[in-house]
């Protein structure tokens, strides 16, 4: 069982190196140590699961066990894809509310670290690159999510939390909203309204421009009293005050999403290196 323990909208330049901390140690020379490294060698079960899920009203159906490609780890990298199967297909995915997703002709990969890699503050990294950004309807992502969140998988007792009250917070470390064009993607922490199902998404959030195609690393981490968010090392956000506001265990989720009824006209791929977390001790 889990233990709780207790916009405006930017367009930011990049910070010198000279302004930020330094990857390696905190304001105080302490080092950061890893705790958690996955470099996709293979897919592990020990540290993911595949997550069906249907909260977002999705236009394709998540399926597990790479089926149809839809989560492919070869050459040391994960490949998270949306693939249309050129007709429709039952989906078997249910809400939460009971509703179910509708037969679609799109496939997608997701994956959660949930009740297999899960931590309280530290600093979360991936190393990712995203093919063809820009296009309508394209949602891939990076982020998390509190560890007591009521959404499938429902495996342990306590797991009871509505989004996006305490238990169940959001933090989304990287976002692709292709319908906004390509080359951006957004960062923030969802601030809670004090109810269930309500949140807001644009309070704590940042839009950053970047060449999604290249590879870069996109990391959250809590110093101090902020939650501060970094593009390659480099500090580019932070919520301040907001550290005790997310100190819930999270799971790291990364996801390709398609979220409107336009068509695929190329591939869709997000391409993860790795992915790890570090602590201060």
């Amino acid at each position: 069982m889990k233990k709780l323990i207790q916009p405006i909208v930017a367009i930011a330049a990049i910070w010198s190196l000279g302004m930020s901390v330094s990857l390696a140690e905190d304001i105080s020379g302490t080092a950061w140590q890893v705790d958690f490294f996955d470099d996709f060698d293979r897919f592990d079960p020990k540290n993911w699961q595949d997550q069906q899920v249907f909260v977002n009203g999705e236009d394709h159906c998540y399926v597990p066990d790479n089926q149809f490609n839809t989560r492919e780890v070869s050459d040391g990298t994960l490949k998270l894809r949306v693939v249309d199967l050129g007709e429709k297909r039952p989906c078997d995915i249910v809400s939460k509310k009971g509703v179910k997703h509708p037969d679609t002709q799109y496939v997608a990969g997701r994956i959660a670290s949930k009740n297999r890699k899960e931590f309280v503050k530290g600093r979360w990294t991936a190393r990712l690159r995203v093919e063809n950004s820009g296009q309508s309807g394209m949602f891939p992502a990076w982020w998390l999510l509190g560890a007591l969140n009521n959404e499938p998988p429902v495996q342990e007792p306590d797991e009871i939390v509505c989004w996006p009250m305490y238990g169940s917070g959001e933090i989304d470390i990287f976002e692709h909203h292709g319908d906004g064009g390509p080359d951006h993607y957004a960062a923030r922490a969802i601030k809670s309204n004090g109810a269930c199902d309500d949140g807001d998404w644009q309070a704590l959030m940042l839009v950053q421009e970047a060449s999604l195609d290249d590879y870069h690393e996109y990391s959250v981490e809590w110093l101090g009293g902020d939650v501060i968010y970094r593009l390659d090392g480099v500090e580019v956000y932070r919520n301040e005050g907001m550290s005790d506001a997310l100190s819930e265990p999270f799971f790291a989720i990364l996801n390709f999403a398609k979220i409107n009824d336009s068509a695929i006209s190329d591939d869709w791929v997000m391409e993860v290196d790795w992915v790890k977390h570090e602590y201060l001790p």
